[in-house]
């Protein structure tokens, strides 16, 4: 049964590339946006929206405990630099990716967080799948939460958005598929059962029933990418920076969900 599961998947995925590969792709008009919640069962939404029930909260919690934890030779925690993260943190992670100008480059979230550790705690850096990475991570973002995702009119962020909107619409791997594919051009219909988002960057990092676990959107694309049977980039590499910066930019207005719950 399970063989002939996996067979069956293929062949919708062989069938939807051949559909796919006769059309071009057209950009999700702004008054069209829908988040991923929208897609979900009546009993998911409920749990995103119950704090109590949410798994993603028990990472915010301890998010809270390492923003407030000294860390590195510096013997430094976040809040003494940045204080209480419920009033210094509003509204930053929808400000996400950067420009970094010492790296001359757009950093994201986790990496800003790296790079403070790196430049004042002297700390190591976490890697980005790490329980207190993911768990930092969601609880500055949450500080955002119901904010408009405004990456910003940095000029200087124009070339890495174009990048990133390239990669979005390049085929890739042996399904020959896109991001744009699924996500802009067959949104809202289903795949072996499971709906077809726009692949809208809203609750990151989000809590993943099928991962049981809290995840990145860096985890996400390239579960997508090997899904398509393409070479995934790694977590970090310059291209995942330039597709979240893209994403984000796709996602303008569109409230922050952090920590999301999805299927």
């Amino acid at each position: 049964m399970r063989a002939l599961g996996t067979i069956t998947i293929g062949l919708l995925l062989i069938s939807a590339c051949e559909v796919a590969s006769k059309l071009q792709a057209t950009e999700i008009a702004p008054t069209e946006r829908r988040s991923g919640f929208s897609f979900m069962s009546p009993e998911t939404q409920a749990m995103q929206n119950d704090d109590t029930a949410n798994p993603g909260m028990l990472w915010v919690l301890d998010g809270e405990a390492l923003w407030n934890s000294k860390a590195g030779a510096a013997d430094k925690a976040c809040a003494d630099c940045h204080g209480d993260a419920r009033v210094t943190m509003k509204g930053t992670a929808v400000r996400y990716p950067s420009f970094d100008p010492a790296l001359g480059r757009p950093v994201n979230l986790p990496q800003r967080i790296n790079l403070c550790r790196a430049r004042h705690q002297q700390a190591a850096p976490l890697s980005s799948e790490s329980r207190d990475m993911l768990a930092l991570d969601a609880y500055v973002a949450m500080q955002s939460r119901g904010a408009a995702i405004d990456p910003g009119g940095d000029p200087r962020l124009e070339p890495f958005i174009a990048s990133g909107r390239a990669l979005f619409m390049q085929r890739r791997g042996q399904l020959n598929l896109s991001c744009a594919t699924c996500h802009d051009d067959n949104w809202n219909k289903h795949l072996a059962g499971s709906a077809i988002t726009q692949g809208q960057p809203t609750g990151y990092p989000l809590y993943r029933l099928e991962w049981q676990s809290l995840g990145s959107l860096q985890r996400r694309l390239r579960n997508c990418m090997i899904g398509s049977r393409a070479e995934a980039y790694d977590g970090d590499a310059p291209e995942m920076v330039e597709l979240e910066l893209y994403l984000m930019t796709r996602a303008r207005d569109m409230p922050l969900e952090t920590p999301a719950v999805r299927p």
